[in-house]
C-alpha cells in the first residue's frame, strides 16, 4: 500500500462522506497509523485500549459504534474477537488503485514510524517482574488481595514475556500499562461470572429455617 497516495484518497473520500464525524475520522487515522507500524500486512491485530488511548475516544460504547459504521460504510473490515485475551482483527480497504511504483520518500515516510515503534517496544521487552508485579500492588490494592494480585501480575507478566510482548502474537505493546488494565479487567469479570455460577449452584442447598413442624405432612 502507498502510504503517501493512499492517505490522499480516503482524506478525498471523508471530505465527500458527510456521514462521518471528528471521532470517525480520529479511529481510522489511528488504524492506518498501526498498520504502518506492521507495514500494512492483510489484516493485523489491535487492542482497544490503546486504539481509544490514541484516537482520544473515551467511551467503549462509542468506539465499538464508531468501529462497525467504518466497517458498514465500506472504509475497514472489522473482525471482532470473542476471545478475552486475544484482539480483534482489522483489514484496511484500500483505496489507491494506482499500479505505480511507490516513490522513495513514500517508503521512507512509512518506514520511520516503524523504527520509533522498535525503540518504544525495547522498553516494554526488557520489563522486569518485579516492576510488573508492584504495578498491580499500587495500582489494583483496593480490588483484591495482594497475594491475589502477585498471582495475577505473574500470569500476566509469564504470558507476554513469552509471546515476545505482542497483542495475539503479532502486534507489539508499547503500553504496557494499558495492557495491564485490560488483563485485570478481563480477570474480575472472570471472577464476577465465577461467583455468580458458583452462588446459583449452590441454591438448591439452602433450606428455609422458619419451618411450621406443626403442619401435617
Amino acid at each position: 500500500m502507498n502510504y503517501i497516495k493512499q492517505m490522499n484518497a480516503i482524506f478525498a473520500k471523508f471530505y465527500k462522506d458527510s456521514r462521518l464525524n471528528t471521532t470517525h475520522i480520529s479511529l481510522y487515522i489511528s488504524l492506518f497509523q498501526l498498520g504502518n507500524l506492521n507495514r500494512f500486512p492483510e489484516t493485523f491485530y489491535i487492542n482497544r485500549e490503546e486504539i481509544m488511548k490514541l484516537s482520544k475516544i473515551g467511551s467503549k460504547a462509542t468506539y465499538h459504534r464508531c468501529l462497525k459504521q467504518l466497517d458498514h460504510w465500506g472504509y475497514i473490515k472489522y473482525l471482532p474477537s470473542h476471545n478475552p485475551y486475544k484482539g480483534s482483527k482489522i483489514k484496511l480497504l484500500k483505496f489507491d488503485t494506482s499500479s505505480e511504483r511507490v516513490q522513495a520518500q513514500a517508503v521512507k515516510q512509512a518506514l520511520v514510524p516503524y523504527i520509533k515503534q522498535d525503540k518504544l517496544n525495547e522498553k516494554v521487552i526488557n520489563l522486569k517482574k518485579k516492576e510488573v508485579v508492584n504495578f498491580f500492588k499500587i495500582e489494583f490494592q483496593k480490588l483484591l488481595p495482594e497475594k491475589k494480585l502477585q498471582s495475577i501480575a505473574e500470569k500476566f507478566y509469564n504470558h507476554y514475556k513469552a509471546t515476545g510482548w505482542l497483542i495475539g502474537g503479532k502486534t507489539p505493546i508499547i503500553d504496557w500499562q494499558a495492557a495491564a488494565q485490560n488483563w485485570m479487567q478481563k480477570a474480575l469479570e472472570l471472577k464476577s461470572f465465577k461467583h455468580v455460577k458458583t452462588t446459583k449452584n449452590l441454591n438448591h442447598l439452602k433450606t428455609n429455617r422458619n419451618k411450621n413442624y406443626g403442619a401435617p405432612l
